[in-house]
């Protein structure tokens, strides 16, 4: 076993185990199955949470159902070789969906769902729009005009000024399915017959329901209003990609582009 060093962590003792370090090249299959082995030893393992996307990776959550058994586990665990590597471990941050799921009602995990899945919306506008930034052409190398001005130098025309860029980079905008939420939903793809009666009727399940609204002369378009985000929330992740109709289309739900 490696020598590693525990962090020395300000993060609150919980139930769950964040992992760090695992080897990348492993299955994720393999990988939770390895990882379920050994903290099995310490208590009762109810989630293991390992992502293959590319930020999660190298990462997993082990969720016990008591504090007792995380502590022993990051204890005993820490710096254990895992495929060659040395697993460095720590308390989880925020809550996992299995603790609050077995520690709250169903309303409680309702709501830290909303919460998890809006935070992660943020995130993903907020990694949007960076990338966007970073496409975007950085700024002539020789100045602005104001600069040439005051320096009294002629100022020099750019090249291709008054011409559309050719390049799409220059004119990204943030992809709808990334917009952050907000209380109003953009939906897509209707079916034709699809009515304010039938779009009340679905969306009105959602908690804070206000309003839809038709665009007059646009058939398979609607705006869906409530009255917070959470409700906006969880109507969006309930619908997006349901069928209806006869013809069985998937709609498209997405937050209003403000």
């Amino acid at each position: 076993m490696a020598s590693v060093a525990a962090p020395s962590s300000s993060t609150a003792p919980s139930p769950t185990v964040y992992v760090r370090n695992l080897e990348e090249s492993v299955k994720i299959d393999h990988m939770k199955e390895a990882l379920h082995e050994i903290f099995s030893e310490y208590g009762n393992v109810v989630d293991l949470v390992a992502k293959k996307n590319l930020k999660a990776k190298g990462q997993a959550f082990v969720v016990f159902d008591t504090v007792e058994a995380a502590e022993r586990a990051i204890t005993e665990v820490q710096g254990f070789e895992l495929f060659e590597k040395p697993m460095v471990l720590d308390y989880a941050r925020t809550k996992s969906d299995a603790t609050v799921k077995m520690s709250g009602s169903e309303e409680e995990y309702e709501a830290h769902r909303r919460r998890r899945l809006a935070e992660k919306e943020r995130k993903q506008a907020q990694e949007a729009l960076e990338a966007q930034k970073k496409l975007k052409r950085p700024a002539a190398a020789n100045g602005t005009a104001a600069d040439a001005a005051a320096s009294g130098r002629p100022v020099k025309a750019s090249r291709g000024a008054g011409l559309k860029s050719s390049n799409p980079a220059a004119g990204a905008v943030v992809p709808d399915e990334y917009l952050p939420p907000n209380k109003i939903l953009f939906v897509r793809n209707l079916p034709d017959d699809y009515g304010v009666e039938s779009l009340t009727g679905l969306f009105g399940q959602f908690e804070g329901f206000r309003e839809v609204r038709l665009v007059p002369g646009r058939n398979g378009i609607a705006f869906v209003e409530y009255e917070s985000e959470a409700g906006a929330i969880s109507a969006k992740e309930n619908t997006a990609g349901m069928t209806l109709g006869d013809e069985s289309k998937a709609i498209r739900v997405t937050y209003q582009r403000q």
